[in-house]
């Protein structure tokens, strides 16, 4: 790739290993070269990636606390024409990591923001969980605190489909513990640990067993973890109303206000409700 190839006056935010480093594609490669520079989360860990292969662009540091002021930077050089590429440590900027300030900075500023894909760790734990459901909610990091996290955890655990966490090490045990307690123990989840790296160790199964699993060897509990929960279960109708229950409020609505035909028919059958309410409605609206 050469320098044409790039258009003047962008911001490429570029994806990197989450772990491997021969998963950087050879387009992310080619940008990195040819960029006036790169604005990075972490610059010893961006140098120590363009050491790898043989890059020797210019870094300015780019992380959480310095942001704004950085952004700025950016927008001069682009102002100038100039070509800058956006990283985090690995993965994907803007996705639980610094960047998404940067590029709204940029783009109010007028200038184009071009995206690089690749490596992406939920992406990655998703498509190793075997979970059916078509449809995922990325939350990313929970509250560290244990009320913040269940309530949290509380609104998720309806959804009807999965669900995806980052966590760090010292909070996993914790974390998995309030996923038993809210989320209950029969929903399988997939516990992915240090995903492409020398000591990846994937487990799926029910709740139940996870805190059993890390009791198991105590490695389990080290290292950056991506935790994928299934999608709630589908809620379960009402049961269909009964030939008996049927006939009965049939002949209750013939001599009584249908709230209290109802009624008594939820009284001598123990039908649901709402079941009959609605047949009730159904059958006075065919008198």
């Amino acid at each position: 790739m050469t320098q044409n190839c790039l258009s003047a006056a962008t911001l490429y935010v570029v994806a990197t290993p989450i772990g491997n480093v021969a998963d950087m594609s050879s387009r992310a490669v080619g940008v990195l070269r040819e960029v006036d520079c790169v604005a990075a989360e972490d610059t010893r860990v961006t140098r120590h990636l363009l050491d790898v292969h043989g890059l020797q662009t210019r870094l300015i540091a780019l992380h959480e606390h310095n942001e704004e002021r950085a952004a700025q930077s950016v927008i001069q050089m682009l102002s100038q024409g100039k070509r800058v590429a956006l990283v985090s440590d690995a993965g994907t900027p803007g996705i639980s990591d610094p960047g998404s300030r940067v590029v709204r900075l940029v783009r109010e500023a007028g200038f184009v923001v071009s995206p690089v894909p690749g490596a992406n760790a939920a992406a990655a734990a998703i498509s190793i969980s075997g979970f059916a459901c078509p449809h995922f909610l990325f939350y990313g990091f929970l509250p560290a605190r244990q009320s913040a996290r269940r309530q949290a955890l509380e609104g998720l655990a309806p959804l009807l489909y999965s669900v995806v966490f980052y966590e760090a090490p010292h909070r996993i045990i914790d974390c998995v513990s309030d996923l038993v307690a809210v989320m209950g123990a029969e929903r399988r989840i997939l516990i992915a640990r240090e995903l492409t790296k020398l000591f990846e160790q994937t487990w799926c199964g029910p709740l139940s067993q996870a805190l059993a699993w890390f009791a198991e060897d105590a490695h389990r509990s080290k290292g950056e973890f991506v935790l994928v929960v299934e999608a709630a279960p589908e809620p379960q109708g009402p049961d269909p109303i009964s030939p008996e229950a049927e006939k009965t409020l049939g002949i209750l609505l013939e001599a009584l206000p249908l709230k209290q035909a109802v009624a008594l028919t939820v009284s001598i059958t123990g039908t649901h409700r709402n079941v009959l309410y609605e047949r009730a409605l159904s059958l006075k609206q065919a008198i």
